[in-house]
């Protein structure tokens, strides 16, 4: 193997190997570790021993146990997680990413090429183009990957390979064209016998081009990044000492030296580059992918999330912009809910406005759409509750990249690339009044909050909730009660029931009753409102102690008995689909900060909810 101290001159290359389940990506990697020498000699009789566990015949070596390492994976002969391997040549140093074909794992393989630099994309010469292999080229295209090897595997199989590499070559630039990709190579091979992917073989005699390895140590993917603006995200705040005060984090893009103006993008303040701190020592100036601390001459109020730029060319900073998202949320995406977004550095709750349409695999042509299911990709336009700082992604991976992070779970559900700011955002400010809630409510002499009073149909909620409204009013409290099915004759009437309806329901009914509250009232709201997500984003658009979840939990086949609007005999007929609790889940809250038992009196629910209030009253 090479001398490991003359690596330190060899550039590195991240790239990806993807495409449908057997086409055979594991394989490929390990032929080109084995070949390479990548393999050291107790790896070698490990991976006979593991070979022969499986089936391997005649001594053979099974190349694709060398990346599937999951024990789940060498029983089912698939590839789930993404795996990583280091190698290196004579010429270049490389990190390869063996992404799984399952479409239920694309979500593993949307994480391996997000910081790959290049992508191999798989063929079985057998099968040809696959929705997986088109999946898999659209998302390496959005996710910036801009070189792209098409390597036809298994060709020794197939009859008339010439003619059939052609084939799929020419099927595949046709529908990659609009993808974006600055070069695509296209290699005939074969990973089990190594044709073509370290060295050129007799059997494709047929064909002129460069091998495998050729294409990996030749490929140019350099410059962009430094030639670019200057991005630097903070990490962090470093005092290290009496007076040191110091921004550090990693260089995006461009380069910055000492002396240097500077812009804090989110306040447009600007400063002057002091120093720039490592642990080696100063620098007289650094370059993206560089770990530095910069300190500036100026006393500016910076903080971690903030992004420092060239100010005379700033990112975007807007709370309104249109995204490509590829979903990865077992849940399906639904308009109006609210995740947490994470660009960079920034973390912030957001919301999918609008769905404008899905993108279709098979020919990339929009589809109009009111979700994204698992392994969609779709355009939309997002919302932040704070103005959000980035490029757009087809300028930067590194600041035009997001995930969105469901509230509940804190999985993360969808990778997104910015396309633009949505311009006409920026016209609409928020106005400061003089008089705000804190008066209003003064003047009324009381404590403004929402009772939100959640579960299924005919459970009560909405006679306890109008008996309590009596009650309060008697005793003096201004209140305002809104029910589901009043709202749905006016503010709702253009919404259905499908799941993307129901949360744009309560999201509309949130907004209402936060202004309400604003107004210095106490709010009572009666509504299914089957998602805890939803529920949990009207807590979020009031105060701490403003909101109180409501739970009347009254059994399903007691539900069915009262059916006070005879509902629950036309969704039993099938006259209704997607009844909540039916055919259409609830999610009972896990803690509510009030339980109700919906079998008991509803005077005695009354007065738990008054005993609550006053408990309320005494501890504020």
């Amino acid at each position: 193997m090479p001398d490991n101290g003359a690596l330190k001159e060899k550039t590195l290359l991240r790239f990806l190997i993807c495409g449908s389940v057997d086409d055979g990506k594991s394989t490929l990697i390990g032929r080109l570790l084995h070949d390479t020498r990548g393999i050291f000699d107790d790896q070698l009789s490990a991976l006979a021993r593991a070979s022969q566990r499986h089936g391997a015949v005649d001594g053979a070596l099974d190349l694709a146990l060398v990346t599937d390492g999951l024990e789940a994976e060498r029983e089912q002969g698939i590839t789930i997680d993404v795996a990583y391997r280091y190698f290196h040549t004579d010429r270049r140093s490389f990190i390869v990413a063996d992404a799984p074909g399952h479409e239920q794992y694309t979500r593993n393989m949307a994480a391996g090429a997000s910081t790959a630099d290049m992508a191999v994309i798989l063929i079985d010469a057998s099968k040809g183009i696959l929705p997986q292999t088109r999946r898999h080229s659209v998302i390496c295209g959005l996710l910036g990957i801009r070189h792209v090897v098409v390597a036809v595997n298994k060709i020794d199989l197939v009859e008339r390979p010439a003619e059939r590499f052609q084939l799929i070559c020419d099927e595949y630039e046709a529908f990659a064209a609009t993808l974006g990709f600055a070069s695509i190579v296209k290699i005939p091979l074969s990973a089990k016998l190594g044709h073509n992917v370290v060295t050129a073989t007799e059997a494709t005699a047929w064909f002129d081009g460069p091998t495998l390895l050729h294409c990996l140590e030749s490929v140019d993917v350099r410059a962009a990044p430094v030639e670019a603006a200057f991005r630097m995200a903070v990490q962090w705040v470093n005092r290290a000492g009496d007076g040191f005060r110091g921004f550090a984090g990693t260089v995006a893009s461009g380069r910055v030296a000492v002396g240097d103006k500077i812009v804090v993008a989110s306040s447009g303040k600007v400063g002057h580059v002091a120093r720039i701190a490592t642990f080696d020592g100063d620098l007289d100036h650094a370059e993206a992918g560089q770990a530095v601390t910069v300190l500036l001459a100026e006393d500016i109020d910076i903080s971690r999330g903030d992004m420092l730029a060239a100010p005379r060319a700033r990112p975007d900073v807007a709370d309104q912009f249109a995204a490509h998202v590829v979903w990865m949320g077992d849940e399906p995406l639904l308009p109006g809910r609210s995740y947490l977004l994470r660009c960079g550095t920034q973390l912030v709750p957001a919301r999918v406005t609008a769905l404008k349409y899905r993108v279709d695999i098979t020919d990339l042509a929009p589809r109009p759409a009111k979700m994204l299911e698992l392994n969609e990709l779709g355009v939309c336009n997002l919302a932040t509750d704070v103005p959000l700082v980035f490029d757009p992604y087809a300028t930067s991976r590194a600041t035009g990249g997001f995930i969105l992070i469901d509230r509940v779970s804190h999985a993360t559900v969808a990778a997104g690339m910015i396309d633009h700011a949505l311009r006409r955002a920026t016209n609409v400010h928020r106005v400061a009044h003089r008089i705000g809630q804190a008066e209003r409510a003064a003047a009324l002499g009381q404590t403004p909050r929402i009772l939100w009073f959640t579960g299924l149909s005919g459970s009560g909620k909405s006679t306890i909730a109008d008996l309590l409204e009596q009650e309060l009013q008697r005793r003096g409290v201004r209140t305002m009660l809104l029910d589901g099915d009043n709202l749905r004759h006016g503010l709702n009437r253009d919404l259905g029931f499908s799941d993307a309806d129901r949360v744009e329901n309560i999201r509309r009914v949130g907004e209402v009753a936060a202004l309400m509250v604003q107004a210095g009232l106490v709010v009572l709201c009666c509504f299914i409102s089957p998602f805890a997500q939803e529920r949990q984003m009207v807590r979020e658009l009031v105060a701490d102690g403003e909101f109180l979840e409501i739970f009347v939990d009254t059994p399903i086949e007691e539900c069915i008995r009262r059916d006070p609007k005879g509902l629950y005999a036309k969704a039993l007929a099938g006259q209704i689909p997607n009844f909540t609790g039916l055919g259409s889940a609830y999610e009972a809250p896990a803690a509510p900060d009030l339980y109700l038992d919906g079998m008991q009196a509803p005077d005695l629910a009354v007065r738990s909810v008054l005993l609550r209030l006053a408990l309320a009253d005494e501890s504020a």
